[in-house]
């Protein structure tokens, strides 16, 4: 079970052994894989793509049948009772959260936190202005208007994620880059282009332009470093079963 580095530094100096968790937003299942790895006694991984929830049950929840449990919902409506999660992880979820929807799933994450919780937040800063890929991700967004009438992506900056969360009560505990420069791989400039194609091919004529501006620009960055990652750490007052 392979955990990738920026998941097992943003956990190291967290609570998790013996910890009941959730995994907001379970993509691949990273979080959930760093979880299992550091201890904790039980995983919720919630997640409202169906392959994605798949992906998570074939890599982690098979090998830990009574320790994981995939759940396919929408993070507005958690699918868990109040106060029933002592640690909880939104790994590189909160990029792909529209501003619009970010307030209630902060107010859905608190509601079903015990008192005392951790809550770890890890994402991507903006891009600085020189990036390349700045311009391939403004393309995915423009593309992203057009077929579905909102961005793709937002990169939200430490500190208005972490207004976010404490406006709901969650203190705050650390801020550390996990992160420092990102490496977009090739792999992961064509799956942002092939994003960006796809959203294009669903807006008409109007998408084609934008779907050669995507490609152009994948193909000139090939790969690059940039940016930072960044991992937020909270708490909700109030004593907890995990330290």
């Amino acid at each position: 079970m392979e955990v990738p580095e920026t998941v097992t530094a943003a956990l190291a100096d967290r609570p998790v052994d013996g910890a009941h968790c959730l995994e907001a937003g379970a993509g691949a299942g990273n979080a959930t894989a760093g979880l299992i790895d550091a201890g904790a006694d039980s995983v919720v991984a919630v997640t409202n793509e169906r392959e994605h929830a798949q992906t998570v049950r074939e890599r982690v929840g098979q090998e830990y049948p009574d320790r994981v449990r995939v759940l396919e919902g929408d993070l507005r409506e958690i699918p868990l009772p109040d106060d029933s999660v002592e640690i909880i992880t939104a790994h590189a979820l909160c990029n792909v959260v529209p501003p619009a929807a970010l307030e209630n799933i902060a107010a859905e994450v608190t509601r079903v936190a015990a008192p005392g919780a951790h809550l770890i937040v890890d994402d991507y800063a903006p891009l600085p202005g020189e990036a390349a890929m700045r311009d391939l991700f403004a393309v995915e967004n423009a593309a992203a208007e057009l077929a579905v009438g909102r961005s793709a992506l937002t990169f939200y900056p430490a500190r208005v994620l972490r207004g976010i969360f404490e406006s709901y009560g969650w203190t705050h505990d650390r801020t550390k880059p996990v992160l420092d420069p990102v490496p977009w791989s090739e792999s992961h400039v064509s799956a942002h282009a092939d994003a960006a194609q796809e959203f294009a091919d669903d807006a008409g004529t109007a998408g084609n332009l934008l779907a050669e501006r995507a490609e152009d620009i994948a193909t000139t960055i090939g790969s690059e470093s940039t940016g930072e990652m960044y991992s937020l750490a909270m708490r909700l007052p109030g004593s907890s079963a995990v330290g």
